[in-house]
């Protein structure tokens, strides 16, 4: 008997698609390098736009009276503002509908002073000081709420420049008795 055997024949198509395949595969490798690439700067564009527009929107803690009051622009928006308040204008009152309404008014304390007591007192017993209404509802009546404390106050002001308040702290006037200046009569 005869025997058969039998060979594949030569040819360059082999070669032309080990070439062709490198070729795929570099392009790809490309494509998946220059994905990376544009993921990462995308991923760095929006973190550096995070910071700068953080740092540049949150550098002040609160405004004052009269800068609040000086913008027309802030109407409407939340706000953190900071005054001092004038004690006799503090009214608490409970509405028919049973909810309860605090209102008072809080004087301009200028942003440099060295100290803060006198600052304090100078603003809630000035009555060229410039003003603003304040009104918080349906809070009970803090316990630190007194003539010449320091209120810091977050919420919206209003079309007419009275502050509704969402948020209410002060700073212990307490703290500053030993320097505060006594008003003699």
């Amino acid at each position: 008997m005869s025997e058969v055997t039998w060979e594949k024949p030569i040819s360059a198509a082999p070669q032309e698609d080990k070439a062709e395949l490198l070729k795929r595969l570099q392009v790809g490798r490309r494509a998946e390098r220059l994905k990376f690439l544009i993921g990462g700067l995308l991923i760095l564009a929006a973190i550096g736009y995070l910071l700068i527009s953080g740092t540049l929107l949150g550098q002040r803690f609160f405004i004052t009276v009269e800068e609040a009051l000086a913008d027309p622009s802030f109407a409407g928006q939340n706000l953190r503002l900071t005054g001092a308040v004038i004690g006799p204008t503090i009214q608490e009152e409970t509405l028919p509908n049973g909810r309860t309404r605090i209102t008072f008014s809080i004087a301009h304390i200028p942003t440099q002073n060295d100290d803060l007591a006198q600052a304090l007192f100078d603003a809630a017993n000035n009555p060229n000081a410039t003003q603003l209404q304040v009104v918080v509802e349906n809070q009970p009546r803090p316990e630190l709420l007194r003539h010449e404390a320091q209120a810091i106050l977050s919420g919206r002001m209003d079309e007419n420049g009275v502050f509704h308040a969402s948020e209410l702290q002060f700073k212990c006037p307490s703290r500053f008795e030993e320097a505060a200046p006594v008003i003699e009569s």
